[in-house]
Order: C-alpha cells, then sequence, then structure tokens
C-alpha cells in the first residue's frame, strides 16, 4: 500500500489556482446521514461500515472530502468530522493532509451575506474544526444574485474561517458573476461543483466546462457514477430501490450498451469494473470525481480508478454511445 499512496501523493493536482493540493479523485459524502435517498439507519449500512470506508479511502490516498450542511441535516458533516479525529489519533502524517469541503444552502429565507457566515461556523461545529479548506455555495437559488454569495464567501475568507471559496451547481453566467465579485476583493473560485457523468455530459455543452478551463476553475464532478447506475449493477430487470428508481429509471436500458464496453475496455486494465472505467473517464477529461461509498467495498472499488489511463481512442468509443 506504501507504494500505492506514493503514487497517488505525486498525482495531486491544484485546487483551482489556490496552493491546495488534492487528490485527482475524491469522495462525496451525501449517503452519509440521508435517509430519503441513500437508506442510512434502514439496516443497509452503519457508521461503521461508513468508518472502514473512510479509513481505506485515506489509506489508498485520497485526502478530498466533500459534505454539506443539508447532508443528513448535518450528520454527514458530524461523522466526518470523528472519522478525521480518529484518522488523526491512529495515522497521524495521512489525516493531517486532508482536504475538507462543505456547502451553504441559499434557502430562500436566507436574505444576508452574513447569514453564509453563520451557517458556516454551525458547519465547523459540527466538523470540529477551525476553519473548512474549501466552502461552496450549494445551489443558485433566488432570490439573491451570485454576487452576494460571492460576497458572503469573501468574507469568510476575511474572518480566516476557510482556505478557498467555491460554488455548486452554477451556471456558466452566475459562476463569471462570482468569479468576478471574488476577484474585485482578491479572492479566487478555485471550483463550481456540477452533476458530470457519461449519463449527464451537461457540462460539456452549456459553456461551463469551458469556462472553467478559461478561469482556472477546477471542475469537481458530482454523481459520477450516475447515482449508481454506471457500476453496471442495475438493469431494467433490477433497478434500483427507493427514490432514486425514479431519478435514473429512464436510463436503464439505454445505458447497457455502455456498460458493456466499458466492461470489455476495463478487462485490458486487469479486470476494472465499468465504475472504474467511468470515473477514469472524468479524470482523463479533467474533472475531480467525487463519488460516495456506503461500505468499505465500495470506497475500496473507487480506488480501482486511480493509478492508469484510458487511451483516447478508448475515450472516443466511451464517447460515441449516445444515452440520450
Amino acid at each position: 500500500m506504501a507504494e500505492a499512496e506514493s503514487h497517488l501523493i505525486l498525482d495531486r493536482t491544484s485546487l483551482g489556482v489556490t496552493n491546495i493540493r488534492i487528490s485527482p479523485l475524491g469522495i462525496g459524502t451525501w449517503q452519509w446521514g440521508d435517509r430519503m435517498f441513500w437508506n442510512y439507519g434502514k439496516g443497509e449500512f452503519s457508521d461503521e461500515d461508513l468508518r472502514a470506508g473512510f479509513q481505506a479511502a485515506l489509506s489508498g490516498g485520497i485526502n478530498f472530502f466533500d459534505t454539506a450542511e443539508v447532508y443528513g441535516s448535518g450528520r454527514s458533516e458530524t461523522l466526518l468530522g470523528e472519522f478525521i479525529r480518529s484518522a488523526a489519533q491512529q495515522s497521524g502524517p495521512a489525516a493531517s493532509e486532508i482536504v475538507v469541503a462543505t456547502k451553504f444552502m441559499p434557502y430562500p429565507w436566507r436574505l444576508s451575506r452574513k447569514e453564509l457566515v453563520a451557517a458556516l461556523r454551525r458547519s465547523l461545529k459540527r466538523l470540529g474544526l477551525e476553519r473548512v479548506d474549501l466552502y461552496q455555495v450549494h445551489q443558485p437559488i433566488p432570490p439573491l444574485p451570485p454576487e452576494t454569495w460571492a460576497a458572503g464567501l469573501a468574507d469568510a475568507v476575511g474572518e480566516g474561517l476557510v482556505r478557498a471559496v467555491g460554488v455548486s451547481n452554477y451556471s456558466e453566467n452566475w459562476m463569471r458573476r462570482a468569479h468576478e465579485t471574488l476577484a474585485k476583493r482578491g479572492v479566487p473560485l478555485a471550483s463550481n461543483q456540477v452533476q458530470y457523468s457519461l449519463l449527464v455530459r451537461d457540462p460539456e455543452w452549456t459553456g461551463v466546462m469551458k469556462a472553467c478551463q478559461e478561469l482556472k476553475v477546477t471542475l469537481i464532478a458530482y454523481s459520477p457514477l450516475g447515482k449508481g447506475l454506471l457500476t453496471g449493477k442495475y438493469t431494467p430487470e433490477k433497478p434500483p430501490a427507493g427514490a432514486r428508481r425514479f431519478m435514473v429509471g429512464r436510463y436503464l436500458k439505454p445505458v447497457q450498451p455502455l456498460i458493456g464496453l466499458m466492461r470489455e475496455i476495463g478487462q485490458k486494465y486487469g479486470g476494472k469494473t465499468p465504475g472504474q472505467v467511468a470515473l477514469n473517464w472524468l479524470i482523463a477529461k479533467g474533472a475531480v470525481p467525487i463519488p460516495g461509498f456506503k461500505n468499505l467495498r465500495q470506497a475500496q472499488e473507487n480506488l480501482g480508478a486511480l493509478g492508469w489511463h484510458l487511451t483516447k481512442d478508448e475515450i472516443a468509443a466511451i464517447e460515441e454511445i449516445k444515452i440520450n
């Protein structure tokens, strides 16, 4: 494992134009504490399952973990903080490299940028941290414009509560407006976290990816496995359970040819799974995918996307298959 860790550390990438260095693949923690979509607390997975997965990710060289105040109504932040403290006691240096990202939800009743800083302080308390590495605005929700929340992010930097700031689900226009407002305060926009996968390739044709490249903003890809659909474990005869069935059900049949091709390509790399190929594709596109996990097995599966690279011909073949 030591050899793998050294390789992954060498592959660290910059978060935007900041001096924060993150692994080429991070971990999203939406599942942690979420009962509606991910069945947390219903016997499917436990806190100990999550702890084991976290430790495996950390041992495998992953240092970037993304959470949000709304994930599990704060439970995700609390668990991440607990795991980090436990890791610090056990592994020292690896834990000291952890980069923590969380998010502020601009609910319509939050009408002042001061509420962003107040929410951040509550997140820091749940995380057990004095400051967070990356703080993001979660959604572009009216009525307040992006300039208001960008100013709030700059305030948070000024108070020493965050190292870097970003946005999430922002269009090209809103991202540029946030970038401009921050620049006036001398603060770079580090990232835009958007849904991006072989199932949802919108950033490529909405201008978001091009703008990220132009502005040197890291594109963080959430739901990089299409809420599990790109792993190949689901079929029209075996759909995912609960709310996810309705969210991705229409893709179950058209995605199967892609799954087949990724499985075939994966065999050339020692039996990589469709999900690992899908994550590797995102890294090749310049994005930082943040898949989630519920247990140790899924965390180890994510790690298998690292340490190898798809060829240009394989990427082209994958992209030729249209799903929608």
